[in-house]
């Protein structure tokens, strides 16, 4: 495998794209290699750069139809893993619920991740046509999390 030349303004973009967005971590993969950059509590960046794994082999048989991994039209994914809320505290009301019109920027539910709360806001405006996790929920990066038309 070549030497990976890690380019400095580019990592300054994805730490400025972190700032900007309010997520706490960031990865991108190509050509084989992979850098992540996240946010620690304090606000500094850290930056690792691995070889990307290798891709998992692809099932003997896939089934045919429409997948259990499709993501529904307008759902709003995960940014990272970690625990999903769907409300502030233990029995409160959530933020969200089906049939909800939302504006963008609202906070939609919380990842806590590695001990931060992590508030997800609503990327457009619109109405909630379907929640996809329960309160207390582990979910992964890109898991559907509720969608919003």
């Amino acid at each position: 495998m070549a030497d990976f030349d890690l380019n400095d303004d580019f990592v300054r973009r994805l730490a400025e794209l972190l700032q900007e967005t309010g997520l706490t971590e960031i990865e991108y993969e190509a050509e084989g290699h992979r850098i992540r950059v996240s946010r620690q509590a304090g606000g500094a960046a850290m930056v690792s750069a691995a070889p990307a794994a290798a891709p998992a082999a692809a099932p003997a048989a896939a089934p045919s139809g429409p997948s259990a991994d499709a993501v529904p039209a307008g759902a709003i994914t995960s940014p990272m893993v970690g625990t999903a809320y769907t409300a502030p505290q233990p029995g409160a009301a959530s933020f969200v619920k089906v049939g909800d019109k939302v504006r963008e920027g609202q906070t939609l539910l919380i990842i806590e991740a590695m001990k931060v709360m992590n508030q997800i806001p609503a990327p457009r405006g619109g109405t909630v046509t379907q929640v996809l996790v329960e309160d207390g929920q582990p979910v992964e990066f890109g898991e559907p999390l509720l969608v919003i038309e």
